[in-house]
């Protein structure tokens, strides 16, 4: 595999129990965690005594949080602001105590990509960046169909606007906007400090990596000769606990294309199918 490439996991996607996530690691040789759900509960909302058993456990079998999956940003624009200012404080709290690298969020629901949201857009997540100084955390802005953020071209105005963001590229949520891969590869590769790793078909649904219209042996190729190191599957080949808590009010997400017996079934399939991609990276 390439040296440079290392692999991280929405491991909630196997399995909502943390034991049997990291059992999933463990067995597939991932080292690193983005922390979504743990034991059926959002990373967000976990008490102290549930984060300290987590991070314990995850201790114990040798692993590492590298981000995690917050749900920082996914609220409706014109929502109060307060409530996103409590919920990232704390999980200011969780990042350093279970040392991650850092915060995946997003840029809010309910523009529809008008600009003339883009500047309370801007200052909701300046509000983030400026919280976060003093934590040893690099806050990631993820494309997610719904948000300002969508296209690659409102992300980099997002990223240009404020420099101390970087970018999660995910090539699925890019193509069910109608982008291209590359293009946004192209756009976006100067912001990049990680990547999520989902496909899809022409359709929308979502398939296992490279079975789908992503062009992902591509990217991985540019991403692994522009420096980059982290892949975190995120496959979404399976309905998981927490899915719905993921999308906007009234979407669905094409999940479950591909049938599978569990979700541990998906995620190994998944695991293999980017191991196979970058084994062959030229």
């Amino acid at each position: 595999m390439n040296q440079l490439l290392k692999l991280c996991a929405f491991a909630d996607e196997a399995d909502p129990r943390l034991d049997a996530q990291i059992d999933m690691m463990l067995s597939n040789g991932i080292p690193y965690l983005e922390m979504r759900g743990v034991d059926g509960k959002n990373v967000a909302d976990l008490t102290d005594d549930e984060l300290q058993s987590a991070v314990d456990r995850l201790n114990a079998a040798g692993l590492k949080v590298w981000s995690l999956g917050s749900p920082a940003g996914k609220t409706k624009i014109t929502d109060d602001f307060s409530f996103e200012e409590k919920r990232f404080e704390r999980l200011l709290h969780i990042a350093d105590v279970t040392g991650a690298k850092c915060i995946r969020l997003f840029s809010f629901y309910g523009t529809d990509g008008s600009d003339e949201y883009f500047d309370e857009v801007c200052a909701r997540l300046s509000r983030f960046i400026e919280m976060a100084k003093g934590h040893d955390v690099i806050l990631c802005h993820e494309n997610e169909k719904g948000i300002y953020g969508d296209t690659a071209e409102r992300c980099v105005k997002l990223l240009k606007a404020l420099p101390e963001l970087k970018a999660v590229y995910d090539p699925a949520n890019f193509l069910q906007c109608g982008e291209d891969t590359l293009k946004a590869w192209d756009a976006l590769a100067p912001y990049v400090y990680y990547m999520h790793i989902k496909d899809c078909a022409s359709d929308g649904r979502i398939v296992p990596p490279g079975e789908g219209v992503g062009q992902i042996p591509t990217l991985l190729s540019r991403y692994a000769k522009a420096g980059g190191g982290i892949l975190t599957l995120e496959p979404h080949l399976a309905e998981f606990v927490g899915l719905s808590d993921l999308e906007e009010e009234g979407d669905k997400s094409a999940v479950g294309g591909c049938k599978f017996a569990s979700g541990r079934e998906a995620f190994d399939y998944a695991t293999n199918s980017i191991k196979n991609i970058i084994a062959n990276l030229a």
